[in-house]
């Protein structure tokens, strides 16, 4: 191998009580494409923002051409060589597509002016490799806000080579593309590898990567699990370095006894049973989404993140424009117009973001967990409401073993696991028959996880329909009776109690392209 161009070394990285990077090692030589593949959290996409500048690590080496690099920005990244590009893009809509290429790099006439004439150059310049991907015409004069997600993307690909780079990240950088976008960008990054660009090329799917690439990083827990030649390898090879030796772990409906709090003894009365339909959903992110659920059954939604998963839990309680499609709650359409209409049918959502979407962070414990049920205790009286209220937010605690110190305290003083334990609450003392669970682990310790498992275990063991969004497939394997894999917006493949492992959702996620189905 040629001498090393980038060498990154014992990387950290935590996030509260999340270890994001524990250790992470890439070495990577100059006319590269070097991909970096592992599951969801593995790491892959801090490990680049590291480089980027956009993360600072707690710990590691990163050394540039042997010597070592110091990046607390991204700025010394630039000055170093180094660009990314994210699927996130830092496109400015109301700028155009010249002024969003020279962002940051404007040359200026005297008394600094922009010079709109190299300003146009230069962004021309950089786009010009890119003219199929717009139809043969370079949009330089339009407004950013005008062009596609995936032109969109191509402009966000040229800004980064408009710094002239050593070494260019694409991180999830095809995802929005279409499939002559895809060939164009290729050819692109074959040029920049024969002009001896170091490519960092990260990609949920598997045959760009053998497409593409020369070599690949493997990361798992925040760990590089090995680093292969592609042409020596196959998907296989690269499924177990990504899994590891992970044993299968059985279904939740196999382990009986396992619910712990919130079972069915400790909480109110059960969910009448329920049988909920989904029939040729479909929204800006969905296509033809279609499936059965019922009464006791955890239903996981696996794949990639950022599939859809997210997009259909808020379509099914009313927060999506929905274009077509349907969803019937034992024989009764269900509203799908508004959360508040879904949720006096029934339906519950415990949101992505609790901070944001879940819960009021500055206002009393009392109060969060009462917003959901205050209809079914409202009374003529305030005192009556509110001793209503004050009982039924102590039970809850109690139920759920919400660590507090009063109920008049705010929920932001609580640790992450107890605030999420208050957003589930909220909706348990509405006795929800629907129950959407969007990766509600995130960001909680080892100890907060399994207690919010038992309260997963407790909703169905109730007789209440879960269906359940992680972006952790040990979690899915741990409490799913069935996954549906979802891949661009559609359910590709479903998966029954004795097929789902670690192993089966990332070999069913990562095998798939474009228009593919397993």
């Amino acid at each position: 191998m040629s001498t090393p161009l980038l060498e990154m070394s014992g990387v950290r990285k935590r996030y509260g009580g999340v270890q994001a990077l524990d250790g992470a090692e890439l070495t990577a030589v100059r006319g590269e494409v070097h991909a970096l593949l592992g599951p969801n959290g593995s790491g892959k996409s801090t490990l680049d923002k590291t480089l980027a500048g956009t993360v600072v690590p707690d710990a590691g080496t990163i050394r540039i051409d042997g010597a070592e690099a110091r990046i607390g920005g991204p700025r010394d990244a630039h000055a170093l060589g180094v660009a990314a590009v994210y699927q996130q893009l830092s496109i400015v809509g109301d700028l155009t597509v010249t002024q969003n290429v020279v962002l940051g790099l404007e040359p200026a006439r005297r008394f600094g002016f922009l010079d709109q004439r190299a300003a146009r150059d230069r962004a021309g310049a950089a786009l010009e490799r890119f003219t199929a991907a717009f139809a043969g015409r370079l949009p330089l004069d339009r407004p950013a806000s005008a062009l596609g997600p995936g032109e969109r993307q191509i402009v966000e690909v040229a800004k980064a080579l408009a710094r002239r780079p050593r070494i260019l990240v694409l991180d999830e950088a095809t995802a929005s593309l279409h499939k002559e976008q895809v060939d164009v960008l290729f050819d692109v990054v074959r040029e920049l590898r024969a002009d001896g660009v170091l490519v960092l090329f990260t990609s949920h799917r598997l045959d760009e990567v053998f497409a593409l690439c020369d070599r690949a990083t493997v990361l798992r827990n925040g760990r590089t699990a090995g680093t292969v030649e592609l042409a020596a390898t196959d998907e296989d090879e690269l499924v177990r370095l990504m899994v590891g030796d992970a044993p299968h772990q059985a279904p939740r409906a196999a382990r009986a006894g396992a619910a712990g709090a919130g079972s069915a003894a400790e909480g109110p009365v059960s969910s009448p049973a329920a049988t909920l339909e989904v029939r040729g959903l479909t929204t800006d992110r969905l296509r033809d989404v279609s499936f059965t659920v019922r009464s006791g059954e955890v239903l996981g939604l696996g794949g990639l993140q950022g599939q859809g998963q997210s997009e259909l839990l808020l379509a099914l309680f009313g927060g999506a424009h929905v274009g077509a499609g349907e969803a019937v709650l034992d024989g009764r359409p269900l509203p799908l117009s508004s959360p508040v209409k879904a949720a006096r049918a029934g339906v519950a959502l415990v949101p992505g973001d609790r901070g944001r979407q879940g819960m009021f962070a500055v206002r009393p414990i009392q109060e969060n967990l009462s917003l959901a049920s205050m209809h079914r205790r409202a009374t003529a009286r305030l005192a009556l409401r509110g001793a209503a209220e004050r009982g039924a937010a102590t039970a809850m605690v109690e139920r759920l073993r919400i660590k507090i110190g009063s109920l008049a305290d705010p929920v932001s003083t609580l640790s992450g696991g107890n605030q999420q334990k208050v957003v589930i609450g909220k909706w348990l003392l509405d006795r929800p028959r629907v129950v959407l669970l969007d990766d509600p682990t995130k960001g909680v310790d080892v100890a907060a996880k399994e207690e919010i498992y038992a309260i997963v275990r407790g909703l169905a063991d109730d007789g209440a329909v879960v269906i359940l969004n992680s972006s952790d497939n040990r979690e899915l394997t741990e409490l799913s009776d069935r996954v549906l894999v979802v891949f661009e917006g559609t359910v590709v493949e479903e998966l029954d109690a004795e097929a789902i492992s670690e192993r089966r959702l990332i070999s069913s996620a990562l095998r798939l392209g474009p228009g593919e189905t397993l």
